[in-house]
């Protein structure tokens, strides 16, 4: 049976998003109540995998070492906290590059999908920006908007286009919350 997953942007969802891109661990701010959720998540089965655009790296913000090490840090802090994320893509182009895996546009979740031969109907994106929900209607998920990050900003622009196909959360907890709701899973005490 195809395996279903939680697709999660990093920016806004998981830390807190920086205008000028977080480029250091030391800019790298946990959002509340993402242990919580992380740890939720990997007592379900559903694959957790980020995808997120990183064009700090084109755009000689940060280096790809930086980057590596910022996704290390991050994944052995949740890890340490009950949490796993079983992959992590990462965009590091910047829009004018036209790539095909900058979001909204699909390659990075099509890539977990060959890994993990992931049900895309079955799966969930949550992210805080227009890119990922529109990503997720593009391959047939369900969108959840974080109203952290940008995710305010972004819930408004979406409506105003006449877009209302996603469920806004309050944050990565609540959109847990949601999908457990939704989907009948037990709430696991850690």
């Amino acid at each position: 049976m195809p395996t279903r997953a939680i697709f999660l942007d990093r920016d806004g969802v998981i830390c807190v998003n920086r205008t000028d891109y977080v480029k250091t661990w030391d800019e790298f701010i946990f959002l509340p109540r993402v242990f919580d959720a992380l740890a939720r998540l990997a007592a379900s089965d559903f694959r957790v995998v980020i995808a997120t655009n990183q064009s700090g790296v084109n755009r000689g913000n940060m280096t790809q070492t930086a980057l590596d090490d910022i996704h290390a840090r991050m994944q052995s802090e949740i890890r340490a906290r009950g949490g796993r994320i079983d992959a992590l893509y990462f965009c590091p182009h910047a829009p004018e590059e036209n790539c095909e895996c900058r979001k909204p546009r699909t390659q990075m979740y099509r890539r977990a999908a060959e890994k993990f031969a992931m049900d895309f109907a079955r799966s969930y994106v949550i992210g805080d920006a227009v890119e990922d929900v529109q990503a997720a209607q593009a391959l047939g998920a369900r969108a959840i908007l974080v109203l952290t990050g940008r995710g305010a900003e972004h819930n408004g622009k979406l409506l105003d286009a006449g877009n209302s196909d996603f469920h806004a959360a309050t944050d990565l907890l609540d959109a847990v919350e949601w999908i457990e709701a939704r989907e009948g899973l037990k709430r696991n005490a850690k």
